[in-house]
């Protein structure tokens, strides 16, 4: 079983770890062979399963859901799960929704850091012992407020506030965090500063891990981050076209088939 222990372990002997976003049994099981040991069931879901353009429509059921599904495919995978928008809106809120993701298989509870009142909810779930992962920078589920899917921290003093909340996070017990879009070098001093492993999306290369949502590593959403890197080259474009063709043609299926 993996455990949040073997990123510490990663992190202090300054190595790097990949994470990707996996939705489904089939490409958690894949995953797992291939060697990605942590997994995270995403609010992005909303995006490249659902088909909406923000995560906001994403509920708690929906975590659910996909979580148990990832945990069948991988079960010794470290699976993180994220608490979507408006799903912990208070303390006990909150907990009972973290206590569903754990129960249904989730290792370690992610949400989205945008204020003090967030702030407070992490500290709450992390004195019941609810291993966290917090969640600063560019925040999806706040994309509104935030006035779109925009690099945060580029000015000083929202710097130095991203800093604060990560500090503030590690003192209250998260046990790892994410950097989603913001300077590298921000990410740089983030990272060195605090003791938990530190993953980034779009925030440089100097994070201890890197995150990508599976669709958009494979190339297959409509829509792909400008920090996103395609490594299947259309080759899903082609295998499909292949099967039209030979399907027309009436190659396939053989006898074997």
């Amino acid at each position: 079983m993996y455990t949040i222990n073997h990123l510490k372990e990663i992190k202090k002997n300054k190595q790097k770890f990949a994470v990707l976003t996996v939705y489904d049994a089939s490409f958690a099981k894949l995953l797992y062979n291939q060697g990605i040991n942590v997994m995270l069931v995403g609010d992005s879901l909303g995006m490249v399963v659902q088909g909406h353009n923000s995560t906001l429509s994403v509920t708690i059921h929906d975590i659910i859901y996909h979580v148990r599904c990832v945990k069948n495919g991988a079960p010794n995978c470290l699976l993180l799960a994220d608490l979507p928008f408006m799903s912990y809106n208070n303390n006990e809120q909150a907990l009972n929704n973290s206590i569903k993701l754990m129960r249904t298989g989730a290792n370690v509870i992610k949400l989205e850091i945008i204020n003090q009142w967030s702030l407070d909810i992490v500290n709450y779930l992390t004195n019941y012992s609810i291993p966290i992962c917090g969640h600063i920078g560019l925040t999806p589920q706040y994309v509104n407020f935030l006035g779109g899917y925009k690099t945060q921290g580029i000015h000083e003093n929202d710097a130095n506030k991203l800093l604060n909340y990560a500090m503030f996070l590690e003192q209250s017990g998260v046990v790892m965090l994410l950097l989603e879009h913001i300077p590298e070098l921000l990410a740089k001093k983030i990272t060195e500063k605090l003791k938990i492993p530190v993953i980034g999306i779009g925030a440089g290369i100097y994070t201890d891990g890197q995150i990508l949502v599976l669709q958009d590593m494979l190339g297959i959403t409509s829509n792909i981050p400008v920090f996103a890197k395609n490594y299947l080259n259309n080759h899903i474009n082609l295998a499909i076209s292949n099967y039209i063709k030979e399907v027309e043609s009436g190659i396939f299926p053989k006898n074997k088939n």
